[in-house]
């Protein structure tokens, strides 16, 4: 609801023919100016929507008027011709004939893109001229989409018990994975504020103090690279805490938050919860990440201990994964080279493969390394059928993982096996705790060092460091975490 004031007495979706007859006021921007046989109309435009103005009368009014001009506008609601009829948009059916035209805001100068196709401008200009970009209809229901989700959100997080809370944004830096943002004092003289990667300590401090659930849509400011899914600097997310607590409680309120917002929002089908568990372990040897993307169908196997003692140099002794590809044999040979430049461009030294012909010989340089019980042992790990190409990625034990992974997903993507109509969800759990600094070789944390070992002190105190798993998990969406 709006209250009437010299500007406007209805909104673009107020209008309709429950308002024929009447006089209405409408304020808004100019989004387009037609002539038609001499009648010149124009579409205004406000948050909620368009509504076309006609001038047959009052002709002079929009003299001097421009695109993107801020106007009020005040007339009466009269039918359109049936034959104008515009099914796009809610006031399709009606106009409003102008008696009055006040100019709010005048374009001084040519716009320096339209509105209207703002996304193929060059996004320096787009980001100087933000407020002409936002008007873009697409740009503004992003805006608009972004504070429904935050909206259901809270309703969501209230609704199982979750106090929205608020943290400090001058902090004090802790390690979180990335560069901090820091700001320098006026009163300490050398001395700075962190802005906070996340609110960990924070979120904590108010468990300890007595508080049972809390949860934020928190700013978190990161000196990092932009990312595809997430902006440079700085970037929101929805950040809860829990007190006396297990990782299934945490489970429960994501598999069920999460699930609610994709039913009001997705258009597209998505997985269930609970959702699938992948330990890190398994997730780095089946899909060579721990942001898998399940909607990819091809796995990676460990064939390590069939080369342990082979005469092929480039396997001997490493650790060597195979990913089985169905039905790529008949592909050209282009595809190939282009897959085998792929894997040079990635660090790799050479990208073998064998293809599987229709009496089920190996076709490919490594065949003549395999004994015959190696290609029967192929055969049935990798489940090989006539047709098949399965890919070799030999390195060391930490590189290997990381080459099966990237050749994974880019031999899906480039056969089109990727179904990009669902989401797909698991969680990766059992991160390790720490892992080998390779500048020290000492151990180092994996992830957030705000995490309980799994085996609480008994396990820091009596297991390598290597072997500690954490209470860590991430939430993983077609391959974003």
């Amino acid at each position: 609801m709006i209250r009437e004031n010299q500007y406007r007495t209805h909104t673009t979706e107020m209008i309709g023919e429950d308002c024929l007859g009447k006089t209405v006021r409408v304020a808004g921007w100019v989004e387009n100016i037609r002539d038609h046989g001499g009648i010149k109309f124009i579409d205004l435009r406000d948050h909620y929507g368009i509504v076309q103005i006609t001038t047959q009368h009052h002709e002079q009014l929009l003299e001097g008027i421009h695109r993107e001009y801020a106007v009020s506008v005040e007339g009466k609601v009269i039918n359109r011709d049936p034959s104008t009829y515009n099914e796009k948009i809610a006031t399709g059916k009606v106009e409003i004939e102008a008696e009055k035209l006040t100019v709010l805001g005048a374009v001084s100068e040519n716009l320096p893109f339209e509105v209207d196709s703002s996304k193929k401008s060059n996004e320096d200009i787009r980001l100087k001229y933000r407020f002409l970009d936002l008007r873009n209809r697409k740009m503004h229901d992003n805006i608009v989409f972004r504070s429904e989700v935050m909206s259901l959100m809270r309703e969501l997080m209230k609704k199982e018990g979750f106090l929205e809370l608020q943290t400090p944004i001058l902090s004090t830096s802790s390690p979180e994975g990335a560069r901090d943002y820091l700001i320098p004092s006026r009163k300490h003289h050398g001395k700075f504020y962190a802005l906070p990667q996340a609110p960990q300590i924070f979120k904590q401090l108010y468990m300890v103090s007595g508080f049972d659930r809390y949860f934020q849509l928190a700013p978190c400011f990161r000196d990092e690279d932009a990312r595809a899914d997430r902006t440079p600097g700085e970037f929101y997310q929805l950040d809860f805490e829990m007190a006396f607590a297990t990782q299934e409680d945490v489970f429960a309120v994501a598999e069920t938050v999460v699930p609610a917002i994709l039913s009001r929002f997705a258009n597209k089908p998505f997985s269930p919860a609970p959702f699938k568990r992948i330990t890190f372990e398994e997730a780095m040897l089946r899909y060579g990440t721990d942001k898998p993307d399940l909607r990819n169908p091809l796995e990676i196997i460990d064939i390590s201990d069939l080369f342990v003692k082979t005469d092929f140099k480039p396997f001997r002794g490493k650790t060597v994964r195979a990913i089985n590809v169905p039905g790529m044999a008949s592909r050209s040979k282009t595809f190939f080279e282009k897959m085998e430049a792929f894997a040079m461009s990635i660090g790799m030294k050479g990208l073998g493969y064998v293809k599987v012909d229709e009496s089920f010989n190996y076709l490919g340089p490594i065949d003549k390394f395999l004994s015959d019980s190696d290609r029967k042992e192929l055969k049935e790990r990798a489940k090989l059928n006539v047709g098949d190409v399965l890919y070799f990625i030999a390195d060391d034990k930490k590189n290997a993982p990381k080459f099966a992974g990237q050749i994974r997903a880019e031999v899906a993507e480039r056969m089109g096996l990727v179904d990009k109509s669902c989401f797909e969800f698991c969680w990766i759990v059992d991160f390790p705790m720490y892992e080998e600094d390779e500048e020290t070789g000492k151990p180092a944390f994996t992830h957030n060092p705000f995490s309980m070992p799994q085996g609480e002190l008994e396990a820091l105190n009596t297991k390598n460091p290597e072997e500690v798993l954490a209470y860590q998990y991430d939430l993983v969406c077609n391959g974003v975490e």
